[in-house]
């Protein structure tokens, strides 16, 4: 967005603005002081983190589940698709097929029918199926609870892993990069990757663990609300004084 010219932007009574032309709240990403070593660095992601958990305290899964399977499910069928959508498929979906055992003996084309508008349908059809089979032959029928036996099961890698183990278990086993994670992590310079392992890799490192669960869900709330890919809305953010990412709207 262009500045209004200096001439155009007096200040009134209100207060709303500044002589520069941006509102008091509006901190242009080259007037964000950089911490300067590891101890300012730190300060840092803690104000962030304090931050976060007033804008989004206890912030809860958006994918609507009753169980371990089911959000297995939902965050295969989240793939390249929004929550909303699929918190309207599932409903249906597991009305027709309740247990993981009928996921087991779907057939496909029924399957992909009742899932086709999450999108890439037929591949997603076929990991359920392949990932009922498997809890079912390798692990009684109980979606696993460590990381290493999770992503043996076909659908699932490090994100859908992350998901479950946090999101119904409780285990911190590591960090969910979604889309919304890897961008307003690489908007507050909390990597400079876009590759999610990497980036959970540097998260991991700067992130307590007791954070590892709750911190990803901020990230989505906040990727969803204010930091929005296109024109974020830096102005109504509290995390602005923090952040100097090149894109921010001043």
């Amino acid at each position: 967005m262009k500045r209004a010219p200096q001439a155009a932007a007096k200040c009134d009574d209100s207060g709303e603005k500044e002589n520069n032309g941006l509102a008091r709240n509006e901190t242009p990403p080259k007037r964000v002081l950089r911490p300067k070593n590891s101890a300012e660095r730190a300060a840092r992601v803690k104000n962030i983190l304090t931050l976060l958990d007033e804008m989004y305290p206890h912030p809860t899964i958006p994918l609507h589940h009753r169980n371990a399977w089911e959000l297995l499910v939902a965050t295969i069928l989240s793939a390249q698709c929004t929550d909303r959508r699929v918190n309207e498929v599932t409903p249906g979906l597991f009305k027709k097929f309740p247990t993981i055992r009928d996921f087991a003996n779907a057939n496909l084309e029924e399957l992909g029918n009742e899932i086709m508008s999450t999108g890439f349908f037929r591949n997603k059809a076929k990991s359920l199926v392949g990932a009922a089979r498997k809890i079912l032959a390798d692990f009684g029928g109980k979606v696993p609870k460590t990381m290493d036996e999770l992503i043996t099961v076909p659908g699932v890698g490090r994100k859908t892993a992350n998901v479950v183990l946090g999101g119904y278990y409780g285990i911190a086993a590591g960090i969910v990069v979604d889309t919304h994670v890897l961008r307003v992590s690489r908007r507050l310079d909390l990597t400079k990757h876009t590759d999610p392992v990497k980036i959970e890799q540097n998260l991991i490192k700067i992130i307590p663990k007791e954070k590892w669960i709750e911190f990803p869900l901020q990230l989505i709330y906040h990727g969803r609300a204010l930091c929005v890919a296109r024109k974020p809305r830096c102005a109504e953010c509290k995390l602005n004084p923090f952040c100097y990412a090149k894109d921010k709207t001043v």
